[in-house]
């Protein structure tokens, strides 16, 4: 496996992830969504294996997506697979779901991790989309991933995924300091179903209804804080401008504002936080580009 660090496509961040937020879609018990056109150049390929959602994206060789699948999956937990033939069924089904869209196979793609997981446990990753069909040559960390989306020139980037909190430090556009600890939206779930004396599957639901979202906020406010606490141990000795948010747990509303007044600093939410880190990953695999630079080479 390689960890590739070449250049982004320089587009609007905002409308990238605008973009993936109309192009990347729900799985939906069998239900297939319509073809698309059928792309004609290289294809970047992106597969995130988080502990709430798995997110399949395909973009195009300039790095703007073109479709994608996300579903509510719990075959990883804080960066370790382990329901490994499920997550293979899962991923496989994902895949030809686009395949069926684009009218091509899809036979490559990176894919991601979060900082300080074991090199085992990132090589069982790589793993998993291997078998699902997909040849895995680059890992990469998520909140450097997501960097490659949001360009971020100085501060701090924070992956709030289903499991961890991860963090990347941003100095003069290049990460200097990456860390990831056990907290994130699985927490919430389990705080809301200590509160409210439910399951957890049902306090999932609740978790992500807009409409429960402001009586729950109470409940999860605690979780907001520690979240606020990691980000600010390790922000000690250095010096930034602000936090930006990304991952599907941010979407909930007033994280920012907790962590703001945990940390001291300005704090902000991404757009489309659940598609940057996919995205990122997909703009890390450059399997079809290289490829197609080999051959012009060859034919000159």
């Amino acid at each position: 496996m390689t960890e590739l660090n070449l250049n982004t496509t320089g587009s609007d961040p905002e409308v990238i992830l605008s973009r993936a937020h109309q192009v990347i879609l729900p799985g939906s018990n069998g239900h297939k969504h319509p073809p698309i056109t059928r792309p004609t150049g290289a294809l970047r390929i992106g597969v995130d294996l988080g502990t709430a959602y798995t997110v399949l994206v395909v973009l195009d060789e300039d790095g703007i997506p073109i479709t994608g699948e996300y579903r509510f999956t719990q075959f990883v937990r804080d960066g370790l697979v382990v329901d490994y033939i499920r997550g293979i069924d899962i991923l496989r089904e994902m895949k030809e779901n686009l395949e069926a869209r684009l009218g091509l196979k899809l036979n490559h793609a990176a894919s991601g991790y979060p900082p300080g997981v074991p090199s085992a446990e990132v090589q069982a990753s790589a793993n998993l989309v291997e078998a699902a069909g997909m040849n895995c040559q680059t890992m990469i960390p998520e909140p450097l991933a997501a960097n490659k989306v949001l360009s971020i020139h100085d501060g701090i980037i924070v992956d709030v995924g289903g499991g961890t909190t991860g963090i990347a430090i941003v100095k003069n556009g290049e990460v200097v300091y990456t860390a990831d600890e056990a907290t994130g939206g699985t927490h919430f779930s389990l705080v809301i179903a200590g509160a409210e004396d439910i399951s957890f599957e049902k306090a999932e639901e609740l978790k992500i209804n807009p409409l429960e979202q402001p009586r729950l906020y109470p409940i999860v406010r605690p979780v907001m804080e520690k979240i606020g606490t990691i980000i600010a141990k390790h922000q000690r000795g250095n010096t930034v401008e602000s936090i930006v948010l990304v991952g599907g747990t941010a979407l909930f509303p007033g994280i920012d504002t907790v962590i703001q007044e945990v940390t001291g600093l300005p704090t902000r939410v991404s757009g489309h936080p659940l598609f940057v880190t996919p995205v990122g990953i997909a703009m890390q695999d450059h399997s079809d580009l290289i490829e197609s630079q080999d051959l012009r080479s060859f034919y000159g």
